[in-house]
């Protein structure tokens, strides 16, 4: 852990940081004899200089002062103090300063007390880094507890008592672990130990599935994300959500293979690219060896035989239970299916486009990305297996740029014509005949024209009615 201190606060430099609209918003409540700041996550990444996404702004007005200080303003959660003040095309959230009970459901709390000191609202955030407030109009920042000090020594430390925080909201946990990985930091040793209790494993069961999975996708952005999923399966965060990663740590792996299941499907999430789908797909994409794994009596080594479609219906699973949306299960359940790219120089042009069409021309791109990550995670001759998958890139950027036919669509005639000149009438013969005619043309491409393929139509019409 670093032990540098902050340099001294440029606060001139921070508040010229501060867009317009978020001063305009401030110094309208400071005419009403109020007070504003800007809190939490804002203003820690205006002190990384980092690009601030939301500016959330605390004040000491209650919800219905701030109400009445702005024309346009929408009450988007009073009962916790929070206003939406519409200022010059921008949305910003305004939060009464406020104090909590209890949270019987780990998440929210039964009560809130409206505040007017700044020192206690922040008490009763969830680390140091989010516990700093800057004063807009008085030119002033606010940190009790040291905040600048673990920011600049890249340290997570929890306000107060760790063991209270995480009581309070469960989803803390997972934030804690999004965090080390995002902002690169090391926890505080008490904070991490609070965070493998049973306790706070036990608030964290009540966070909704929907907020867990927006915590894995948001670590999905982090430079390593597997910093995060590596503090989830030590403090036991993973068994609650995805017990299936349980199985692969320590699951040992063939001789191609320098690392055991876990550590191979980190190294392979952090090759990839901050895409999160993508990412899960590296996440998931082994998760089926456990249960696949056998010893070869040929080769005396482990096989993971089908673990690529095994592991496609595991995925579906997990992502169902996450509650990932239809098109990003879609995507990592493809992605998982084919991520086993086993090419050869010996494949056939045809065996190209053959293989084009069953992952999918739309995925190629990432799952030759993810092709390539698993075998830089292996960490024994990956050289020639990256070195494979790029020449089949080659070879299918190739075939694109002819423009192979790779669906019935891309057919040059299709079923309506296909009827009208054999005198056919609807039926599965159609459907049927335009799949052998996909067969032939993936072979051999110059047969995709109108009367080339009408001549091979009527040929199969014909060995099927002489059968």
């Amino acid at each position: 852990m670093q032990t540098r201190a902050p340099s001294p606060i440029d606060v001139e430099g921070l508040l010229a940081a501060v867009p317009e609209g978020v001063g305009a918003v401030c110094g309208r409540l400071s005419d009403h004899g109020r007070s504003a700041w800007v809190v939490g996550g804002s203003l820690r990444d205006l002190l990384l200089g980092r690009p601030v996404g939301d500016w959330d702004i605390a004040t000491n007005a209650r919800p219905e002062e701030v109400m009445r200080a702005f024309r346009r303003v929408v009450p988007t959660g009073l009962a916790h103090g929070t206003v939406t003040v519409l200022h010059a095309g921008s949305s910003y959230e305004v939060t009464t300063l406020r104090g909590e009970g209890a949270y019987g459901d780990g998440r929210r709390p039964d009560e809130v007390v409206f505040l007017d000191d700044i020192v206690e609202d922040l008490a009763r955030r969830d680390f140091t880094i989010n516990a700093m407030a800057l004063d807009v109009t008085g030119g002033e920042l606010v940190d009790p507890f040291d905040g600048r000090q673990d920011l600049a020594c890249r340290l997570l430390r929890a306000v107060g008592r760790p063991a209270d925080r995480f009581a309070e909201d469960g989803l803390r946990v997972l934030r804690a672990a999004r965090f080390a990985a995002t902002l690169e930091c090391e926890i505080e040793a008490e904070t991490l130990a609070a965070m493998a209790t049973q306790s706070s494993l036990d608030t964290l069961r009540r966070v909704s599935v929907e907020r867990v999975r927006e915590e894995w996708l948001k670590a999905m952005h982090a430079r390593r994300p597997s910093v995060a999923f590596q503090i989830m399966q030590r403090t036991r965060m993973l068994d609650l959500h995805c017990p299936e990663l349980r199985a692969t740590v320590g699951c040992e792996q063939n001789r191609w293979h320098a690392h055991d299941v876990w550590e191979h499907t980190m190294l392979c999430l952090d090759a990839c690219s901050p895409d999160p789908v993508l990412r899960t797909a590296a996440l998931l994409h082994d998760i089926a060896k456990p249960r696949t794994r056998a010893m070869s009596p040929k080769s005396q080594d482990f096989t993971f035989y089908n673990h690529e479609l095994v592991g496609a219906q595991m995925a579906d699973t997990i992502l169902r239970r996450l509650k990932f949306s239809n098109e990003q299960r879609a995507r990592v359940v493809e992605l998982v299916r084919h991520h086993l790219v086993c090419y050869s120089p010996e494949w056939t042009d045809g065996a190209v486009r053959r293989w084009l069409r069953r992952v999918g021309p739309e995925r190629i791109g990432e799952l030759c990305e993810l092709a390539i990550a698993d075998s830089r995670a292996k960490g024994r001759e990956a050289e020639q297996s990256i070195a494979a998958i790029e020449e089949l890139m080659r070879r299918v950027s190739d075939i694109r740029r002819q423009g192979a036919a790779l669906s019935r669509g891309d057919l040059a005639i299709d079923g309506d014509v296909l009827m009208r000149e054999l005198g056919l009438g609807p039926s599965r013969l159609v459907g049927e005949i335009l799949a052998e005619l996909l067969e032939l043309v993936t072979d051999d491409p110059s047969k995709n024209e109108p009367e080339r393929l009408l001549d091979e139509a009527r040929a199969l019409l014909a060995r099927r009615s002489s059968k």
